[in-house]
């Protein structure tokens, strides 16, 4: 990964992403993993260790398990729940009122607390992921070095300290200049945020709501914590949140946005704003890290505008409660980046890459609901308290905190796609297959993949004219399983057939054809 300053005058590049946090590098490492030439634009110096999303949701630790990432997560978890205990101990040793270790993240609605408990175990929704079900604890800024490294692994020109600052869009490239240089590309992606430089020069719409909170997420050094209530925490002035590591505090008060949301955040402002919803006079001694944040909820009609495409919360901005936000732009980053590949290598199907933005959008805008639903909970009025109470209630329930879990951990996404098997458009499960490797291990490279299930010659052959952008592997399972399986680059079901009774062999490959075809363009020979 090249980070000196420089881009040099009259760069030339396949691909320019203009962003250099997890969303911008995820896509890059799409990018490069497909041999793209990539370039990345990141003002800040330093991987940002700014607090912000604490979790990972079961697609992202898909799409990075699939990349050989699992291990990498597993470390930053393990040290995330180090930290935690570490935070029961201070409290423990404060006098502070005790808090369990949960038996399993099962995350929050509006602040109210999720319990791992009462999950319903059995639900074969939470067991499709394969190892990556049992990952989550992975804080954004853990994510963001982890993205690094894997990008300087690939390759990739990472251009720290370098922002851009225009470009012009014509039909056949992008020019963008930078503040120090001229790329030229024939692709420009957003990936710079809510208050995105590219959104804005390349003239998207951005309609939604406006902002009407304010929020604090920190970690400081305090006087007094002892007092503070782990976990979310309702009152009459507002909302807090105290844990899960030492010094993490989280705010919200319903009195307007802020002044000025780009200021810095002050030991002041923060000792101010915890004191008012949680009552308790703490003092904020030291800021170690610190963010200001709202509930401004927008989102472009089009991802993409010729080519200049957007993603991440270039794309959609909310509030950040659950961390929808960090795991939405993942998404979008997988999602588009074999589609890009293909397109810029020149074998793409004439809409491919249209379909980015009719995938990801609806997801986007059903976050945004989410988002606001919570927010009207939250607030500390009475006709949202008595609804938060029959919520909370309810929440006690293992059907709704499995309703609730499945929806925030993102186990239920599923694309609109062709096709009536009950996993086309979801996300391929984890076959374990009888020669102890997983179908995870066999996406590594990127690439789209045909499952054989039933050693049919018949399905091996449709794949004929597709030996450069789709894998064909024969393999036995040791479990059930489809007879045969259409996987996408990015984890996606495309196709999928079931056994016919009798003899194992596909009940029929009825749409098969069509689907290699949307998704992978014309064969270069055979019947397909």
């Amino acid at each position: 990964m090249d980070t000196t300053a420089g881009t040099g005058p009259d760069t030339e590049v396949e691909v320019v992403v203009a962003g250099g946090g997890p969303v911008g590098l995820m896509l890059a490492c799409e990018l490069a993993l497909a041999k793209v030439g990539v370039v990345v634009l990141e003002r800040l110096t330093e991987v940002d260790a700014t607090i912000k999303a604490g979790a990972i949701n079961t697609p992202t630790a898909e799409s990075l398990y699939r990349r050989g990432l699992l291990p990498a997560l597993e470390e930053v978890q393990r040290e995330a729940l180090e930290r935690f205990a570490s935070f029961l101990r201070q409290r423990e040793a404060a006098g502070a009122d005790g808090v369990a270790q949960p038996p399993r993240f099962a995350g929050h609605f509006a602040g109210i607390m999720l319990r791992g408990d009462l999950l319903d175990a059995d639900d074969p929704d939470f067991h499709a992921a394969g190892p990556a079900d049992d990952v989550g604890l992975v804080p954004q800024a853990a994510l963001e070095r982890l993205l690094a490294d894997h990008a300087a692994e690939l390759g990739v020109t990472v251009r720290r300290g370098v922002e851009l600052t225009g470009f012009d869009a014509a039909a056949d490239q992008v020019t963008v200049r930078t503040t120090n240089g001229v790329l030229r590309a024939g692709w420009l992606v957003g990936c710079d945020g809510g208050r995105s430089t590219v959104r804005r020069l390349a003239g998207f719409p951005f309609p939604g709501t406006p902002p009407e909170i304010t929020g604090h997420q920190a970690l400081v050094e305090m006087t007094g914590g002892e007092g503070l209530k782990a976990g979310w925490n309702g009152t009459d002035t507002g909302i807090y949140a105290h844990g899960p590591l030492p010094g993490r505090i989280l705010t919200v008060e319903f009195d307007g946005p802020p002044a000025d949301r780009g200021a810095p955040v002050t030991a002041e402002e923060l000792q101010a704003s915890l004191r008012h919803t949680s009552g308790v006079d703490v003092t904020v001694t030291k800021v170690l890290t610190a963010t200001r944040f709202t509930d401004n909820a927008r989102q472009v009609p089009d991802y993409r505008r010729g080519r200049v495409l957007l993603a991440g919360d270039a794309a959609h901005v909310h509030a950040p409660f659950g961390g929808q936000g960090l795991n939405l732009g993942i998404g979008d980053a997988v999602n588009l980046g074999w589609k890009l590949a293909a397109t810029v290598q020149g074998w793409a199907p004439e809409d491919l890459l249209d379909t980015y933005s009719a995938e990801r959008h609806p997801l986007g805008a059903w976050v945004l609901e989410w988002t606001r639903a919570q927010v009207a909970l939250m607030r500390p009025e009475s006709h949202a308290r008595a609804l938060r109470g029959v919520l909370t209630e309810l929440a006690g329930t293992v059907d709704a905190t499995t309703f609730f879990a499945k929806r925030i951990s993102g186990v239920l996404h599923r694309l609109d796609l062709p096709g009536d098997h009950p996993l086309t458009g979801r996300s391929a499960p984890d076959l374990l297959f009888s020669d102890g490797t997983r179908l995870g291990d066999r996406l590594r490279s990127g690439g789209g993949l045909l499952l054989d299930l039933a050693d049919d010659s018949a399905l091996r052959a449709r794949a004929s004219g597709y030996a450069d952008r789709v894998r064909v592997l024969t393999a036995r399972t040791t479990g059930p399983a489809p007879a045969g399986l259409l996987v996408r680059p990015d984890g996606c079901t495309a196709w999928a057939v079931d056994a016919a009774p009798g003899d194992g062999a596909p009940a029929s490959l009825d749409g098969l054809d069509d689907a290699l075809r949307r998704w992978f363009g014309d064969p270069c020979d055979g019947p397909a």
